[in-house]
């Protein structure tokens, strides 16, 4: 046997007389012992170079077969290429469960689902055990715990933060305490997952949020599986930054949420229905499918005393959306704090005019009022239109009159002057209130065509005793069917009807009904 110097130094037994068996490690003896076979049986030198370990370190053996059956071995360290590569696949693969994580977490605004995914992940990629902690109120926190192969399993735990070494502090956002400092006797019942065996090292990390914390990830391991490194801390923590972002960005949705539906409550139309022998009817439309409000909207203020007028406002506001929303909302207030005046509609509609223009809105409104009351089987209606289209008055008979009603625009100018009309409705005849989003729609067969007021009195000639729910669904779906799901404006009808003096009454509950005056 023969060997160069740097050799020497890697095999220091080998030289002449030496055996290979007693120099050279088995995987090389095996390696060597193959080619070294006699004729056919000699194993074929393969273009893959042999890979193994020499005290500790990796190389790759390359053989030469000389003429005479000889083999000379060339050894090449690769351990510093392959801990390159064992370094470069480990990051590759961080990287991809970092993208995966952030995508299954923005996936979702729902606070309970992102806790789910954070914990369930984090078990599955970074420890045996995980829990994903949300802030407490008071002593009580919300808790998702998953052991690895696991479902996740929320809960509420009743404790002291304080009273858990690093779990204070990662709940109000502070650096986390390294896992060395924490004893895995100090986890608490509640934390330690049934089955899960004795703790060898607990990792604590805050969820960082946007501005506070939005919780904490806590990592176990079990006594046989090996203590956390300070490169894997450093890696929870990456995982934590985009759990904490995904986390908080979901509670201050549910929190805006549950804003805005209180907002919306007092800017929604409200329902309609029979007030004092009168039947109200009222559909809306906003003017984005998206969108839940607009710049339209209608109200039904009842008689504070018996026998006086009920007060109907139909209105629109210049533009649409939030801003509209907005505005609409205000004057809506306004009006109800003008009811003690509603007898008289100039008088109301000028108060309103003079509020919105020192309310330094850019933004004008159409408006008409209607004071309807019942005497005896007919309703006596009272409309007064400030810069709206006219309300319809459709007879028994189906003819269909326009209200001799007009006015000026509300917080356009700083004067208005309106009239009224006085109208009466017969049993069965009804009157329409409604904005320029349905005659204005465009569509129909070429798509742009506006439905127009003429074809609205056609539709609603042909509703005629049909009671005033059926009227207002009949004249949205019309509205709809002409849109054929283009774009439109805010779209707000009240049908306001005169209830006929026969009703259907059933006999016995389960027969058909008859017509009794």
């Amino acid at each position: 046997m023969r060997r160069n110097a740097a050799a020497g130094l890697l095999f220091p037994a080998a030289g002449p007389g030496a055996s290979l068996a007693n120099t050279a490690p088995p995987w090389l003896q095996a390696a060597h012992a193959a080619l070294s076979l006699p004729g056919p049986h000699a194993a074929p030198a393969t273009a893959e170079p042999l890979r193994g370990t020499i005290e500790g370190r990796h190389f790759e053996a390359h053989p030469t077969v000389g003429d005479d059956g000889s083999v000379a071995w060339w050894l090449v360290d690769d351990t510093d290429r392959q801990l390159a590569q064992e370094a470069l696949t480990m990051e590759r693969e961080r990287t991809e469960f970092l993208a995966k994580a952030s995508s299954a977490l923005l996936s979702s605004l729902n606070l309970g689902r992102c806790m789910d995914i954070t914990a369930q992940m984090a078990a599955e990629n970074l420890a045996d055990a995980a829990l994903a902690i949300a802030p407490a109120r008071g002593t009580r926190f919300p808790v998702v715990t998953c052991l690895r192969g696991g479902a996740p399993a929320p809960s509420t735990v009743t404790a002291d933060p304080d009273g858990i070494p690093g779990l204070g502090e990662a709940l109000r956002g502070f650096p986390p305490v390294p896992s060395r400092w924490i004893a895995p006797d100090a986890a608490p019942g509640w934390m330690v997952p049934e089955g899960f065996g004795p703790v060898g090292s607990i990792v604590i990390t805050p969820l960082p949020g946007h501005g506070v914390a939005a919780g904490a990830l806590v990592l176990l391991r079990k006594s046989d599986t090996g203590a956390f490194s300070a490169e894997e801390e450093v890696f929870a923590r990456l995982f934590a930054a985009r759990a904490g972002a995904a986390m908080s960005a979901a509670r201050l949705y549910a929190e805006q949420t549950a804003i805005s539906d209180v907002l919306m409550q007092e800017l929604l139309p409200p329902v309609l229905h029979r007030i004092s022998g009168i039947d109200y009817a009222g559909r809306y439309r906003p003017s984005a499918d998206h969108e839940r409000i607009g710049g339209d909207f209608y109200d039904v203020h009842p008689a504070a005393v018996e026998g006086e007028a009920s007060l109907v406002s139909l209105g629109d506001v210049c533009g649409k959306g939030l801003e509209a929303a907005v505005l609409t909302g205000k004057i809506r207030n306004t009006l109800h704090a003008l009811l003690p005046m509603a007898h008289d509609h100039q008088r109301m509609l000028s108060l309103l005019n003079t509020a919105l223009l020192s309310s330094h809105h850019a933004r004008f409104a159409t408006m008409v009022l209607a004071s309807a009351v019942r005497r005896g089987n007919a309703v006596d209606l009272r409309l007064t239109s400030g810069g709206h289209p006219s309300p319809l008055i459709v007879r028994s008979d189906g003819t269909v009159e326009e209200a001799d009603t007009c006015g000026t625009l509300i917080g356009a100018l700083p004067h208005i002057s309106t009239t009224t009309a006085a109208v009466t409705l017969a049993p069965g005849e009804f009157c329409v209130l409604y904005t320029d989003g349905i005659t204005e729609a465009k569509g129909g067969p070429l798509g742009d065509a506006q439905f127009g007021e003429a074809r609205l009195k056609r539709a609603l000639a042909g509703c005629a005793g049909m009671p005033a729910d059926g009227i207002a669904e009949h004249v949205q779906m019309l509205a709809d069917q002409w849109l054929n799901g283009r774009s439109h404006d805010d779209i707000a009808v009240v049908v306001i009807s005169a209830p006929r003096t026969h009703h259907l009454s059933a006999v016995d509950g389960h027969t058909r009904g008859r017509y009794t005056a």
